[in-house]
């Protein structure tokens, strides 16, 4: 087994209201930072033992699919890197 980080990133899908960005693309705005647009995002770094590389996307993937995104509303990646 091989230790492996997983980085998942989950975002809203485009066209989705994202109250917490547009807040915050707001007060940007207002500091004189002009945006056209800005997404929030959630990052979960997952420390896990795989056989390979890709089984430890598939775990990763999984784990997205199961719990940490919807995918009706969100989008996600999966990063894997040594540990």
């Amino acid at each position: 087994m091989t230790a492996y980080t997983a980085v998942v990133t989950v975002r809203l899908k485009r066209g989705v209201l994202d109250p917490e960005a547009e807040t915050t693309r707001q007060a940007l705005s207002r500091l004189g930072f002009g945006l056209d647009e800005l997404r929030a995002a959630d990052r979960f770094e997952i420390d896990l033992d795989a056989e390979s590389e890709a089984a430890a996307t598939e775990r990763a993937e999984s784990m997205a699919e199961r719990l940490l995104a919807n995918p009706t509303i969100h989008d996600y990646s999966v990063d894997i890197e040594n540990r």
